[in-house]
């Protein structure tokens, strides 16, 4: 699969390239206090960006990926590894790593 965004990066095999959806409000608790971004927990649902051909097979068939390019999926708080892509940032993971796509 080709990407649709503007990141120069290529997942290989069945590794997808996901960004968080964050949440841009401010957080307050319940007593007014701001919780400050290092205090939050990440978000578990992202968008797929990018995404690989696939898994090879023992066989050496390729099987495609069931996720595709611009679904919201809902991920594992510590997943995959993170990586900062001109000033944004992303999470590289394989598919097996995604929870669920939200429809």
């Amino acid at each position: 699969m080709k990407t649709k965004t503007k990141t120069k990066i290529r997942p290989l095999g069945d590794r997808i390239l996901v960004q968080r959806l964050d949440e841009t409000a401010e957080q307050r608790s319940k007593g007014g206090i701001i919780i400050p971004d290092t205090a939050k927990e990440k978000p578990m649902e992202g968008k797929i960006v990018a995404a690989g051909p696939g898994h090879i097979n023992d066989d050496g068939t390729r099987r495609n990926l069931e996720v595709k390019i611009g679904d919201r999926v809902l991920i594992s708080k510590y997943t995959g590894t993170e990586v900062k892509i001109e000033g944004d940032e992303y999470i590289i993971m394989r598919e097996d790593d995604v929870l669920g796509v939200i429809e």
